[in-house]
């Protein structure tokens, strides 16, 4: 079982280096280990202000572009179960290296997808007075917590996010 980066790059604006797709892979680690997360995968697609906008405005009713986009595989509803990231005991069928359910060896529970404006990330870069390589790096924590459950939709939400953003970042040595 592993945590998984599976990524596109959809845009021209800036080439994504084999180098930085590692640091993203390293980001995912840290993450992932972080909050407990140990198996998965994470979509994640690299795209500009128009396609953005497209997905901003069919999925979330909001006609303008953003710096990145979430969509959840396992989120929660009334009637499922809780999801629980790397405590839950395996049952006595299971066995490490098995095929899932349809019979492939090393298939990985998707936990989501992240699209982030790469033109979106480069300005807010500039405005920050930091990397894009760095902004980037923080548009996908940010897009992985969601994923896995975290908001900002209050105050209090949002120090606790964006302290556990900032603590991995630093980890990963994408400071400002």
């Amino acid at each position: 079982m592993a945590l998984i980066l599976a990524w596109n790059d959809e845009q021209d604006i800036l080439p994504i280096s084999p180098k930085f797709a590692e640091k993203l892979e390293e980001l995912l680690k840290l993450a992932g280990e972080e909050e407990g997360v140990e198996d998965g995968e994470v979509a994640l697609t690299f795209v500009d202000d128009e396609t953005i906008h497209e997905l901003n405005r069919t999925y979330r009713n909001i006609d303008r572009p953003t710096d990145v986009l979430s969509f959840a595989m396992l989120e929660q509803g009334e009637d499922e179960p809780a999801i629980l990231y790397g405590e839950e005991e395996p049952d006595e069928d299971s066995v490490e290296g098995d095929a899932d359910a349809d019979g492939e060896e090393g298939f990985e529970e998707p936990l989501g997808d992240i699209v982030i404006s790469v033109p979106r990330a480069a300005a807010q870069a500039d405005e920050y007075g930091h990397s894009v390589e760095r902004e980037l790096g923080f548009l996908f924590v940010h897009g992985f917590l969601h994923l896995i459950g975290y908001d900002h939709d209050n105050e209090e939400a949002e120090q606790e996010m964006f302290a556990k953003q900032e603590q991995i970042l630093q980890k990963a040595g994408l400071t400002r």
